[in-house]
């Protein structure tokens, strides 16, 4: 029922945002798009994937959980194409840890997984953080409208207050097996431990600055050039919409985002459009060497740790 749902949804939003953002006209500047810029787009996107896949190996390597690069690699890819393929965006990282339990257990390998993908939202908030922090000082150009500060300052306000938050209640549970205490200590561990934070800031950030320069690559290709600070504040905007898990892959909610968005900066809806649709394709471009590499070279299974 959830998937039907999710579905239908997407078929919903497609229609809506072909009539409101002129469809023709973005269909029009795709049909245009540079070849070039697309072709970047596609690398920095495969960047991101191969920096995905150390950042799980990092994470992974913390808890208990030893993955080879290859296997690594293969793993992300295949779970790209489920999670392109699939309802919710989340299945293939599912079948991620379901897949490495044999090594160290469901639990660590499900912890590996989420806080991996955990570390990346990070790394996307961090780089929309600074972006935001350098408007206060350097004139872009254009004024963030109510309807968008209004969000932004209470989701930076309920994160600022999130670790007081997680702190204050460790210090009140008094039993050090309770679960709470044991999952944000091992969120401690495999991601801000003193011998691997330096890699997880240096590997979130670097995928975050991919997947946002990617974006800013689809546009350049239909012919909207996006100055850098826009590109470090609009484009993550647009780009956590595909988190919420309404339809397949952000498909729709990512396009409806950058529909509202870009008019913001002076650009049209359809050109909004038009760029998140490129991005999409360039994604699902992509993700095809994982069907390549799985065919070629099927998983094999993980050992179990004696």
């Amino acid at each position: 029922m959830t998937r039907i749902v999710q579905i239908l949804v997407l078929l919903g939003l497609v229609a809506l945002l072909w009539h409101a953002a002129d469809g023709a006209a973005a269909l029009d500047l795709l049909q245009t798009a540079s070849p070039s810029w697309l072709i970047l787009a596609v690398v920095l996107l495969t960047l991101q994937t191969l920096l995905s896949a150390q950042r799980w190996r990092v994470t992974a390597a913390q808890l208990g959980l030893s993955l080879p690069l290859g296997d690594a690699i293969r793993e992300y890819y295949l779970a790209q194409v489920i999670n392109q393929s699939l309802p919710g965006g989340v299945i293939g990282d599912a079948g991620r840890a379901v897949r490495a339990r044999k090594a160290a257990g469901l639990l660590i390998s499900s912890q590996a997984v989420i806080f991996e993908r955990l570390a990346g939202q990070i790394g996307l908030f961090c780089v929309l953080g600074i972006g935001l922090a350098l408007t206060l000082v350097v004139p872009v150009g254009f004024d963030w409208p109510v309807w968008v500060i209004g969000p932004l300052a209470t989701t930076f306000s309920v994160l600022i207050a999130l670790p007081f938050a997680v702190a204050l209640t460790m210090r009140l549970i008094p039993t050090e097996t309770h679960p709470i205490k044991t999952t944000v200590r091992s969120f401690v561990c495999a991601v801000a431990a003193r011998g691997v934070v330096g890699q997880q800031i240096a590997l979130s950030l670097a995928t975050a600055i991919c997947n946002i320069a990617a974006f800013a690559c689809c546009a350049a290709a239909i012919g909207v050039p996006l100055p850098l600070l826009v590109v470090a504040t609009l484009v993550p905007l647009i780009l956590f919409a595909m988190v919420i898990p309404l339809s397949i892959s952000g498909w729709g909610l990512r396009e409806g985002a950058a529909v509202l968005l870009f008019p913001v900066i002076g650009a049209t809806a359809s050109e909004g459009l038009a760029a998140s649709v490129a991005f999409g394709i360039a994604f699902m471009l992509t993700v095809l060497p994982g069907l390549i590499l799985t065919w070629l070279r099927p998983l094999a299974p993980v050992p179990e740790q004696p």
